[in-house]
C-alpha cells in the first residue's frame, strides 16, 4: 500500500517539530518568557508552512508520487535576533542545513584608573634632575661656588607653604621661648637652655617644660635659680623631655661654668657656646643668633640637612658638611632665616616620613628632584558570549570572563639617595626604620 505524500511530509515535519522542543540546558540570556513566546512562533510559522505545503500538494497529479522522498520542503524559517531586536526570518534552505540562531550579548568593558599623585591630578610630572653646587677656579686660582639652578625659585615657593602653613616653630621654637619680661641677661640663658633641652625633643614638649620652670621655678628661671636648685627638682621640670637625666646634669655643670668663666652670662663666641656641656654646633650658631643677634653661621638641624639634599643643593652625610656646603653659596641674609623655613616646612609639608607631595607647590612645578610621583592603577574588563545553535539539539555556550589588576606601588617616603634622620649635630645617626607605603 503506497503512502500519499502528504502523510510523508506530514510526519517529516512532525519529526522534525519534536526535535525542536527537546529540553535545552544551555544558560539563556533572555527570560523564560522571552523563550516560550519565541518557540510559540516558531511552532505557529511551521504549522503554517504545513498547510500551505499540504494544500498545494494535494493538487498535483499521482504521477508525481515517484519522485525522490528526499525532495525540496519549504524550508522551516530561520530566526535570529538583530541588535535592534528584530526578528529576521530566511524561507530558503538548502538540503541537511541545520539552522542556527545565536545571541550575543554586548561586551562590557569597564575601566576604573585611581591615580595617587601630587596635586590637580597630574600623574607625570617632570621632575628636576640633581644638580648640586658647582665649584669652579677662577684664572687667579681662587675657587668659587655656583648656586644651584632655580634655589631662588625654591626658596620662594617654600616661603610661600610657610606663610600658608603655620608650623610648631612658629610659636614654640627655642627662639620665641624666652620670657620677654626678663632681664636681657635672663632671656638669654632661657634660650641657651631651651636649645639645649630640644635636642631630640619636639618643639611642643620643650615649650611646655621651659613654661613650667618660668612659672613655678623658686626665684624665677634664671642662671642663679638654675644653681640654686636640687639635680632631682630640676629633672621633675624637665621629665617630659627626651634624655632629660642626661640634660639636667649638662644644665647643672653649664650653669656652674657660667658663672664662673663667663660672668654669670653666656658667652658670645662660637667656641665659648660650643664649649659648654650639651652643646653642639647647631646650638651655638642658633644661639648666636637669636640670644645675640649675630649671624655667625647657619643653624644646621635635621630638618635643614635632610630637606637641602632631597633639593639636590649638595650630597652630604653630616650637618656639618651641610653647613659648610650652605655657606659657601648662600646669601648671608638667608642665614637665620633658613633653619625657622625649613624647620616648618619639614613639620608640616616635607615629613621626615611620609612626605606630602602632593600638596607642595615644589612637585607640581617639577622643582624637586625627589617628588614621589607613583600612581596606582586597576583595570577590570569583562566580557560575555552566549551562542546557542538550535533544531539538531546540538547546543554550546561559552562565557569568558577575566579581570586584570595592575597595580605599580608607589614609592616610599625614602628612595635612593635620599637622607636619613639625624637628630642631633655632631652625634652618630640613629637608625631608623622605614615603611614602604602602598
Amino acid at each position: 500500500m503506497r503512502t500519499s505524500r502528504i502523510s510523508r511530509d506530514t510526519s517529516k515535519i512532525i519529526s522534525s517539530l519534536s526535535a525542536t522542543r527537546a529540553p535545552r540546558s544551555f544558560r539563556q540570556t533572555r527570560s523564560g518568557a522571552n523563550a516560550a513566546i519565541r518557540d510559540f512562533a516558531l511552532n505557529a510559522v511551521e504549522a503554517g508552512n504545513v498547510a500551505r505545503e499540504g494544500g498545494r500538494e494535494s493538487e498535483k497529479a499521482d504521477g508525481n508520487e515517484d519522485r525522490d522522498p528526499d525532495s525540496e520542503l519549504s524550508s522551516v524559517p530561520e530566526y535570529s535576533d538583530s541588535d535592534d531586536g528584530e526578528m529576521v526570518t530566511s524561507r530558503k534552505r538548502k538540503r541537511g542545513q541545520t539552522t542556527t540562531t545565536s545571541f550575543k550579548c554586548e561586551s562590557k568593558e569597564t575601566s576604573i584608573t585611581a591615580t595617587a599623585s601630587p596635586k590637580k591630578g597630574n600623574s607625570r610630572l617632570k621632575k628636576a634632575r640633581r644638580v648640586p653646587a658647582k665649584k669652579t677656579r677662577a684664572v687667579d686660582g681662587s675657587i668659587k661656588v655656583e648656586p644651584p639652578p632655580n634655589w631662588e625659585e625654591v626658596y620662594a615657593l617654600t616661603r610661600e607653604m610657610r606663610n600658608e602653613n603655620p608650623a610648631p616653630v612658629d610659636t614654640m621654637g627655642c627662639a620665641t621661648l624666652a620670657d620677654r619680661n626678663a632681664s636681657a641677661r635672663d632671656q638669654r640663658f632661657q634660650t641657651l637652655v631651651a636649645l639645649m633641652l630640644s635636642s631630640q625633643t619636639k618643639d611642643t614638649v620643650t615649650s611646655v617644660a621651659i613654661k613650667g620652670m618660668q612659672d613655678n621655678m623658686p626665684g624665677g628661671f634664671n642662671l642663679e635659680s638654675v644653681l640654686a636648685i636640687d639635680p632631682p627638682v630640676l629633672n621633675a621640670f624637665i621629665s617630659k623631655v627626651g634624655f632629660h637625666n642626661l640634660k639636667t646634669k649638662y644644665i647643672k655643670s653649664a650653669a656652674e661654668i657660667l658663672r664662673d668663666k663667663w660672668n654669670s652670662d653666656i658667652p658670645d663666641t662660637i667656641e665659648g657656646l660650643i664649649s659648654l656641656p650639651g652643646v653642639g654646633p647647631k646650638m651655638a650658631y642658633l644661639c648666636m643668633s637669636s640670644a645675640w643677634g649675630r649671624d655667625e653661621g647657619i643653624g644646621v638641624d635635621v630638618h635643614v640637612h635632610r630637606i637641602t639634599n632631597l633639593w639636590g643643593w649638595h650630597n652630604t652625610k653630616q650637618p656639618e658638611e651641610t653647613r659648610v656646603a650652605l655657606q659657601s653659596w648662600l646669601p648671608k641674609k638667608y642665614w637665620r632665616d633658613i633653619n625657622e623655613l625649613l624647620v616648618g616646612f619639614g613639620q608640616t609639608i616635607c615629613l621626615p616620613v611620609g612626605r606630602k607631595c602632593g600638596e607642595c607647590k615644589l612637585a607640581d612645578k617639577g622643582l624637586c628632584p625627589s617628588a614621589v610621583v607613583a600612581k596606582a592603577t586597576k583595570v577590570k574588563k569583562q566580557e560575555v558570549v552566549v551562542k546557542k545553535e538550535d533544531i539538531n539539539g546540538e547546543q554550546s555556550v561559552r562565557e569568558e570572563a577575566g579581570m586584570i589588576e595592575e597595580r605599580e606601588i608607589k614609592a616610599g617616603d625614602v628612595e635612593e639617595g635620599a637622607v636619613p634622620d639625624i637628630e642631633d649635630i655632631g652625634k652618630a645617626p640613629r637608625r631608623r626604620s622605614y615603611r614602604m607605603q602602598s
